[in-house]
């Protein structure tokens, strides 16, 4: 899958929207994660008004992009699931498919960690009125990328032990 190798985190966008198939692709991709016993804890809410992502850019001093980007995608955590000690990493998993995804649709996309860091939680679920029952767990900025960046190539032999 050339996307893996291919994907690396695009801060710049072109003024150009996303359009909405794409957007349901993402969300497709993401909602395609493994989850723990399938509990699928994720929620995810699409930012496309520059007033509210404007806003989500102040709620982390690495969120700047956001006031630029024509989409933003904050992914929470549903803290009632059966599994909540699992729950961070399912979403993890599904973020790893969205970024995968934008990649492949030629869009940039940047992950921006919010949680476990309460005073940004909070601050996003004001800009957005997230209910209780959830907490915020990051923010996707994605477009039409305006930079282009060669991927690292970061593998490490030193960081592999094979047990035979």
């Amino acid at each position: 899958m050339k996307e893996i190798f291919h994907r690396t985190s695009i801060r710049k966008y072109e003024k150009k929207k996303v359009e909405g198939d794409k957007i349901e692709r993402l969300l497709r991709a993401a909602m395609a994660a493994p989850s723990a016993r399938n509990q699928q804890p994720w929620e995810f809410y699409v930012v496309t008004a520059g007033e509210q992502l404007k806003a989500l850019s102040e709620c982390s001093p690495y969120a700047e992009m956001l006031k630029e980007a024509p989409l933003g995608i904050v992914v929470c955590c549903q803290k009632g699931c059966r599994l909540p000690d699992y729950a961070q990493i399912d979403c993890s998993a599904a973020v790893e498919n969205l970024l995968l995804e934008a990649d492949f649709l030629g869009l940039g996309a940047v992950w921006l960690g919010i949680a476990p860091l309460e005073e940004r939680m909070e601050a996003v679920g004001k800009v957005l009125g997230i209910p209780e029952n959830l907490y915020v767990f990051s923010i996707i900025a994605c477009g039409y990328p305006a930079e282009e960046k060669a991927q690292q190539d970061r593998y490490d032999e030193t960081k592999v032990h094979y047990v035979e």
